[in-house]
This record gives C-alpha cells, sequence and structure tokens, in this order.
C-alpha cells in the first residue's frame, strides 16, 4: 500500500488498498481477482532482481493454485490433479477412448453414430460425469462465495454490480494491462495475444457447449434426432465453435512455451497443459469426426472424441476451468464492494 505504482493495472489493487488486513478470505479473493497479465512485475521497482524481490503475478498464481485445492470437491481429486494434471489428462482421455473403442468392435464400419452406440446408451454414459462435475464445481464456489463474504461486508448484490462483473468477465477486461495496451508475456512488451487466445478458447467452448445443447432440444423437442448438417444451427454453432477452440487452445500452448517464468507458477504447468490438452483434443476430433462421418474410419474417430470429453467432464472441477468460476466470483464481490463506503478513504476508484 506504500508507492501504488501498481494501483491502475487490475482490479486487485483497488481492492488491496481497501484493506489494512489481509485474512485468508481476503487473500483468496485478491488472487483470483488477479488476471496474471504480467503488467504490475515489469512496473515495480522491487521486483527482481532488486533485494526484496517483489513478484506479484507469481505470488498470486501461487495462491490461486491453492484456492483450486482448498475448494475442491473432494478434496483429494483436487491434489491428485494438481500434481499429475497433463499426465492425468491424457491417461484419462486416451484409457475412456480405448474402452469405448473397444466397445465399438462390433460395428467397425458403421458410417452412423447411432449404430455405433444408441442415443440412450450415450446419454446414459455422459450425463453422470456431467452432473457430477456440476454438482462439484457447485460446492466449491459455494464455499469459495461464502469464505470472502465478509470481504464486502454482507453487503447484498445489485444489479448494476452483476452487469459490471459480467460485462468485465465477457470481455476479459483485465487482461488488458490496465492501460489497453495488452499484457506482457516473453518480456515487457505488451501485446493482445493472450487475450485474443483466451477469447477464441472461451467462445469456442461456449459454442460447442450450445451446439450441443440445441442439438438436446432438436432431439427431445422437435423429435429431430442427429445427426445435423449444414446448414442447420448445432452444425454452424459447432462448427465454428471447434475451430475457434481449436486456434484458441493452440495459442494458448505457444505463448505458455514462451512465458517469462516469474509470470506464474511452474508447479502448476501440469494443470495448465492438461487443460488446454483437452480442450485441443476435444475440438480437433470433433472436427475430424466430422469430415469421417460417413466412412469407415468413423469408429475410431468417435471413441476418440467421446473419450475426450468424458475426461474433459471428469475434470472439469480440478483443473484451470476452475479458474474462470472463481475469477467470476471474485470479480463479481469487487463489483459490490466497490459501490460501498470505502472505510480507510484510500485507492478510491
Amino acid at each position: 500500500n506504500a508507492c501504488r505504482y501498481c494501483e491502475g493495472f487490475c482490479a486487485m489493487f483497488p481492492a488491496m488498498t481497501r484493506r489494512l488486513e489481509f485474512g485468508k478470505a481476503d487473500i483468496h479473493f485478491l488472487a483470483n481477482l488477479c488476471h496474471n497479465c504480467g503488467a504490475c512485475l515489469h512496473a515495480c521497482q522491487y521486483a527482481p532482481p532488486h533485494e526484496f524481490a517483489v513478484n506479484v503475478p507469481q505470488s498470486m498464481a501461487r495462491v490461486r493454485g491453492q484456492t483450486y485445492a482448498d475448494y475442491a470437491w473432494p478434496a483429494p481429486l483436487g491434489k491428485l490433479y494438481q500434481r499429475n494434471g497433463l499426465t492425468l489428462s491424457l491417461a484419462l482421455a486416451a484409457a475412456l477412448a480405448l474402452f469405448i473403442a473397444l466397445a465399438a468392435q462390433g460395428q467397425p464400419d458403421a458410417k452412423d453414430f447411432y449404430a455405433i452406440f444408441p442415443h440412450n446408451f450415450l446419454v446414459s454414459l455422459f450425463a453422470p460425469v456431467f452432473l457430477f462435475a456440476v454438482l462439484a464445481l457447485g460446492l466449491g464456489v459455494r464455499r469459495f462465495w461464502r469464505d470472502i463474504g465478509p470481504a464486502t461486508t454482507g453487503a447484498p448484490l445489485s444489479p448494476p454490480a452483476a452487469a459490471e462483473a459480467t460485462h468485465d468477465v465477457l470481455r476479459l477486461k483485465y487482461l488488458d494491462g490496465g492501460h489497453g495496451e495488452g499484457c506482457n508475456n516473453e518480456s515487457d512488451a505488451f501485446a493482445h495475444s493472450r487475450r485474443r487466445a483466451h477469447h477464441l478458447t472461451f467462445y469456442g467452448f461456449l459454442l460447442c457447449f450450445a451446439a450441443t445443447s440445441v442439438a438436446t432440444l432438436y432431439h427431445y423437442l422437435l423429435d429431430l434426432p442427429a445427426p445435423y448438417d449444414l446448414p442447420s444451427l448445432p452444425k454452424l454453432l459447432g462448427a465454428t465453435g471447434g475451430v475457434m477452440l481449436c486456434l484458441g487452445t493452440l495459442g494458448l500452448f505457444k505463448l505458455k512455451l514462451q512465458r517469462d517464468p516469474q509470470h506464474g507458477d511452474a508447479a502448476q504447468k501440469p494443470m495448465d497443459y492438461g487443460f488446454i490438452a483437452l480442450l485441443f483434443l476435444v475440438s480437433a476430433s470433433g472436427l475430424l469426426l466430422w469430415a469421417l462421418r460417413g466412412q469407415a474410419g468413423m469408429a475410431p474417430a468417435l471413441a476418440l472424441h467421446l473419450g475426450s470429453v468424458l475426461a474433459l467432464f471428469a475434470t472439469l472441477p480440478y483443473n484451470k476451468f476452475a479458474h474462470g468460476i472463481f475469477r467470476t466470483a471474485s470479480l463479481l464481490r469487487h463489483a459490490v464492494e466497490k459501490r460501498q463506503p470505502n472505510r480507510l478513504g484510500v485507492g478510491g476508484e
């Protein structure tokens, strides 16, 4: 709270200057407000190689990693994924794909999805895993929200606060470095590459999920079973989302490899790479499945796609997907807090 050179870079710093005491819940709240853009590291006069070695992005990244472990449900699964994220993700996807491929051996040359697996069988396979992921994430963020509640003195939510938080989430506002020039990645140079890759990944995922949701409505309400062709809405949403997700995850992977190690927590790299790898497998195998539909090689592509989707759903509560949920909750709390009287009289916005 002394020099305040970094106050304008993201929401974390104004929130920090509103408090003089930092309990565990406050630290979790501030860490999840940090978007790890890296700008404050290069602006700080006490950053390495200064003897104080102040490194806010790295410190906050470590706390976020602790957040995922503390609020994971069940807790042992969160700790397992933290240590072996990439290996666990790929091994689980491969094992599930092999299991599904073996189950499909009776129809190796089938040219229709439902000739290999009936629709109801797929629903019975995926619904429990998806519902478990929703339950685990919901319980985790519920505990997180309850713990960071005192940070806002119990102030109620309001439509303006909710609208501001939604705007900040959808625009990834704080990946602009606080001044609109973008993030720092491999150096102190500013660029919008991280923000664009995150946008492609985020909206690509949402479009793919929307495609599945619309297809479900088509099947049950309109009695229009899959497969669908262009220009049907499920195919338009899925194809667009799949391409965006492929490009976004490739961009994130490249940026992760190039990133200055001072900008993050090296211990979380397996978790980061595991999540990126699963998203890429889901999108790439989905596009491959579309290209091979009606051909002899469709069955292996279907097994790979279904195995990747199952692995993604099973690990959602413990992989990097959770950071989006906790960050959204923190941005909402921040939008509420900034509308309350500032008892310290500093850090005004």
